[in-house]
């Protein structure tokens, strides 16, 4: 009997010709998705290595034409560039693993049981649907005297509420409560416990965590925009912000490459590399975005089969 029935599991379950035109229809739709997603992406990048003129009529349609690092240049060329790129690096790096650290914390804090707990628990998730406003947020940071410091771009965002539902939900469902009966029985309390016990244990959900804050925080650039003042600690998003703008008003005569009109052979040569440079400001801002999702896809992908999970 026990023959028969490994026989009957091992024979294949045929395909029928509805199945395989089911198949091909959902290959040919996912395809499609996949070109409208990607292609855009492909058009900037190629454009931006493109003769300006061949951007400019429209011929680069799947390849380089006339290959040029034109526009790289003329972005290159502005300064506060490069001050602004260390910047972003700084925010990114210190204010992502702050941003791990107090999240992981809370989280281990809202996994564990103590009087009062849907109280607070309510009170953060309200956070994710209501804010004082900006004017209020802005007159507060102004008081604690964190306006136009490198602070205020560490600090601000610092904890997201959704992050932190992932990370309880994480702890709560990986690590059981067993370890914690048996640390505390050694003698641990609950600060030994998180650093020799839940730290050691939580990579993936680091992982995870690093990936969310990293790109949020390379990406933001409202809160340099109303919370800082000094160019010089600019980052780099709200520097390509104003490249981008300046590049579309064209008879402004403080505009960048008004500016850099004679290092670029004119000011009408500097206008024809304009178009190009637009895709070069794309790129350089999104590259680092893109490689951290490409080295950290796995962690991503479980980051969010951790938040469908009911915690």
């Amino acid at each position: 009997m026990s023959v028969l029935a490994a026989k009957h599991k091992s024979t294949p379950i045929r395909e029928t010709r509805a199945d395989r035109v089911f198949n091909v229809i959902n290959l040919i739709f996912w395809v499609l998705v996949l070109f409208i997603t990607l292609y855009p992406l492909w058009l900037i990048l190629i454009a931006s290595v493109s003769d300006p003129d061949a951007v400019l009529q429209a011929k680069v349609l799947l390849w380089p034409v006339d290959f040029s690092l034109m526009g790289y240049e003329a972005v290159f060329q502005y300064k506060e560039l490069w001050g602004s790129y260390l910047n972003s690096v700084f925010y990114t790096v210190a204010g992502s693993a702050l941003s791990v650290m107090v999240t992981l914390a809370a989280a281990y804090a809202l996994s564990r049981k103590f009087a009062g707990k849907r109280i607070v628990n309510l009170a953060i998730t309200f956070t994710m649907f209501f804010s004082g406003g900006l004017i209020p947020i802005f007159l507060n940071i102004r008081d604690l005297g964190l306006y136009d410091t490198r602070t205020v771009m560490i600090v601000m965002n610092l904890v997201s509420v959704w992050n932190l539902m992932v990370a309880r939900t994480y702890i709560q469902t990986t690590i059981p409560n067993d370890l914690y009966e048996a640390a505390v029985m050694d003698g641990a309390g609950h600060f030994t416990y998180f650093f020799r016990c839940i730290l050691p244990l939580s990579g993936t959900i680091v992982a995870v965590l690093s990936v969310y804050y990293g790109v949020a925080r390379w990406n933001d650039y409202f809160t340099g925009l109303v919370m800082l003042r000094s160019r010089k600690l600019y980052p780099l998003q709200l520097v390509l912000r104003e490249i981008l703008a300046s590049l579309t008003s064209t008879g402004n005569s403080d505009t960048f490459f008004a500016a850099y009109a004679d290092n670029l052979g004119g000011l009408q040569e500097a206008l024809r590399k304009a178009e190009v440079a637009k895709y070069c400001c794309i790129v350089v801002s999104t590259v680092p975005a893109v490689l951290l999702y490409v080295f950290m896809q796995k962690y991503f992908v479980k980051g969010v089969m951790i938040g469908s999970l009911k915690g």
